[in-house]
This record gives C-alpha cells, sequence and structure tokens, in this order.
C-alpha cells in the first residue's frame, strides 16, 4: 500500500471553500433570477389577475363549511403505512447480516401492520359511504 494513503489527513478550514464558493454562487444565481422576474416581468394588474383562482373551478359557497372526517383518517392511516414502508430500507441493506433473527422481526412486524390494517377495515374506516 502507498505511503500517501496511511498519512493522516488534515482538516482545516481552507478545505470547505470550495463549498462555500458554490453556495455564494448558487444563492447569487437565485437572488438573481428572482430580481430579474421581478424586474422584467410584466406588472398588469387586471381583475382576472386579482380575481381568486381554485384550479379552474369558480366558487361556490363558503369554504369554512364542515369536511367528512373521513378524508383526515385516510389522510392519517396512509401516512402510517408509508411511514411502515420506510421502515423496509434498512432490512433490506442489511438482511444477510441480520439472519433469520432479522427475517422473524420483519415478519412480526408486517404482522402487526396487517392485522392494524385489518382491524381498521373491519371498523369501516375505508367506506366511503356513510
Amino acid at each position: 500500500m502507498p505511503f500517501y494513503l496511511l498519512q493522516a489527513q488534515t482538516n482545516n478550514a481552507a478545505n470547505y471553500l470550495p463549498i462555500v464558493i458554490q453556495l455564494f454562487f448558487a444563492l447569487g444565481l437565485v437572488f438573481t433570477i428572482i430580481w430579474g422576474s421581478d424586474l422584467l416581468g410584466p406588472k398588469r394588474a387586471t381583475s382576472d389577475k386579482l380575481g381568486n383562482f381554485e384550479s379552474g373551478i369558480e366558487i361556490k359557497g363558503n369554504a369554512r363549511q364542515p369536511m367528512a372526517i373521513k378524508y383526515f383518517l385516510v389522510a392519517i392511516l396512509f401516512v402510517l403505512f408509508d411511514v411502515e414502508v420506510i421502515f423496509f430500507y434498512p432490512y433490506a441493506v442489511n438482511f444477510r447480516a441480520l439472519g433469520w433473527d432479522g427475517f422473524i422481526a420483519v415478519v412480526l412486524f408486517v404482522a402487526s401492520f396487517l392485522a392494524g390494517f385489518i382491524y381498521i377495515f373491519k371498523k369501516g374506516a375505508m367506506k366511503w359511504e356513510d
């Protein structure tokens, strides 16, 4: 093995200079583009531009109407089961090192979430009609 690979690398502030320069250039570019678009862009305030725009749909009624709890429940369930998938990544990276103990732990993990899914399904959390 070459000797220079065994030498300890000293870390000082000069090693970070290229990163700081790149950061300044990136921030400068962002501010220049935003400032330039504001400076060069059109500034005609018409009634169409000043009106509310909701996905191309005309506004009907009051926005403060009560909303069904089902939407929130489905969103929370999505987050819950989405987070479950995140926990599979460490297992996928280390599945050989974890061996059968890791496999059994993942099977129990999936079984607990499957039991929870069956529970919420039987409780009617996935039914859209009341």
